[in-house]
């Protein structure tokens, strides 16, 4: 027959180690998260949102009198951006760029050359699965500028 071993107790020292570690824990994972967000998001749409704020409404009602829709699609490794005027006719558009990238943040981005194939204008891209942004800005042939962020849906 064996004689059980005694029960150490549990003192407020333990309950101090294991009410401490458990924050350390917690405070650690808040530090990592935290810093890797600020990393890898920049956050910055406008440098001046003063600046940019003072002629929104003009930008925005040239662009409205365009009529133009944006849609964009993407099959095997090449990507479709579709601008159509209020009519549905394809628009061919001064000068086009854009970049292509996650929401969340800045590594994935790509600038696509896209050209104009007579009804959208189209690039080669590689894209993994997920949600993609276009941010696009055209010239429109009258001058007026058109930007707009066109989400892409990739499936994977």
């Amino acid at each position: 027959m064996t004689t059980p071993k005694p029960q150490r107790e549990f003192t407020g020292k333990h309950a101090l180690m294991v009410f401490g570690g458990a924050f350390a824990v917690i405070i650690g994972v808040n530090i990592t998260l935290a810093v890797n967000a600020v990393r890898t998001f920049p956050g910055l749409e406008v440098g001046n949102s003063y600046v940019a704020s003072q002629e929104f409404d003009l930008r925005r009602t040239a662009q409205q009198a365009l009529g133009w829709s944006v849609y964009a699609s993407a099959t095997d490794d090449l990507v479709k951006l579709e601008i159509t005027d209020v009519q549905g006719n394809p628009v061919e558009v001064v000068k086009l760029s854009a970049t292509l990238g996650r929401a969340t943040h800045v590594k994935d981005d790509q600038n696509p050359d896209f050209q104009f194939d007579g009804k959208a204008y189209v690039a080669p891209v590689q894209l993994g699965a997920g949600n993609w942004n276009i941010r696009m800005v055209a010239r429109a042939k009258n001058g007026t500028e058109f930007t707009q962020r066109v989400v892409l849906h990739v499936k994977g």
